[in-house]
């Protein structure tokens, strides 16, 4: 196995897993030569962090994987989204762009100036993005060699509030967003999530975000990696916008070690 940078890291599971834990949103550190080209004062990017961090999703994954019978593996971002965003488009395919959010962002959550209109962002997307994409295509063939199959499970957070950035947060925020993808996602895998967060007070579906990662290799490629996006309505775990969590971290991650069980014993993703 390649060595990983430190701007991302791939913590090793059970070698029968097809799991892969995927936490992108979840860190605040941004280095010193990105916080250069940031137009933001530090109190307003700490607040701006605050609100697009998905703050402590990744202590979820890790005690969700630590409490599974057989343990995932975890792919997790050591960079905030505000250096680059891992799982946006790096080019004009990108929806967010007309927000200023394609893979290096220019615009804040409320749509305020985050860096300037004509930055150049190929130098973040070179020494980030890329390494990033493709070290998570690698961990997939990984289990796709070892296993015959992979389930990439997204573990996200979103605001109870709708923000000005969101194009399509008019509709639902249940507890609980399942993302999906009408390939890569089997209906007994999105069963298996219904039933292991049933306790939330309810799940939705691919509102108010919607998709599944899955590295460009294998998307609408290949059936045999499954995909789902778990988006956490903030107020069912933690203090708003970028406070501490609470005692629903600990339901989340019980939650999330019994789909990983579920998935784990389950048919290969796509049949």
């Amino acid at each position: 196995m390649k060595e990983t940078p430190a701007s991302f890291r791939l913590l090793p599971g059970a070698p029968d897993s097809p799991v892969i834990l995927h936490v992108p949103h979840s860190s605040r550190a941004v280095p010193a030569h990105v916080r250069g080209g940031i137009v933001l004062d530090d109190r307003a990017l700490e607040l701006e962090l605050d609100h697009i961090t998905d703050s402590h999703t990744a202590e979820i994954a890790a005690e969700g994987a630590a409490a599974a019978g057989v343990t995932p593996w975890r792919f997790v971002n050591q960079l905030s989204r505000l250096v680059i965003d891992p799982e946006r488009f790096p080019d004009e395919r990108e929806e967010m762009l007309t927000v200023g959010m394609g893979a290096v962002y220019t615009r804040t959550t409320h749509r305020e100036e985050l860096r300037p209109a004509d930055a150049d962002p190929q130098a973040l997307i070179d020494r980030y993005f890329h390494p990033y994409a493709a070290a998570m295509t690698e961990a997939v063939d990984g289990r796709l060699d070892a296993v015959g199959r992979a389930v990439v499970i997204d573990v996200h957070s979103y605001p109870t509030e709708r923000l000005p950035y969101e194009l399509h947060g008019e509709g639902p925020r249940p507890p609980i967003c399942l993302g999906t993808d009408c390939f890569h996602t089997p209906p007994e895998l999105l069963a298996a999530a219904r039933k292991a967060f049933a306790g939330f007070g309810g799940t939705g579906l691919d509102s108010p975000f919607a998709g599944a990662y899955v590295p460009l290799k294998h998307y609408r490629e290949d059936r045999r990696v499954g995909a789902l996006m778990i988006e956490i309505r903030r107020d069912v775990y933690m203090s708003e916008p970028g406070g501490p969590a609470g005692a629903g971290a600990g339901a989340l991650a019980k939650a999330l070690a019994e789909l990983v069980d579920a998935v784990g014993a389950g048919t290969p993703a796509g049949s």
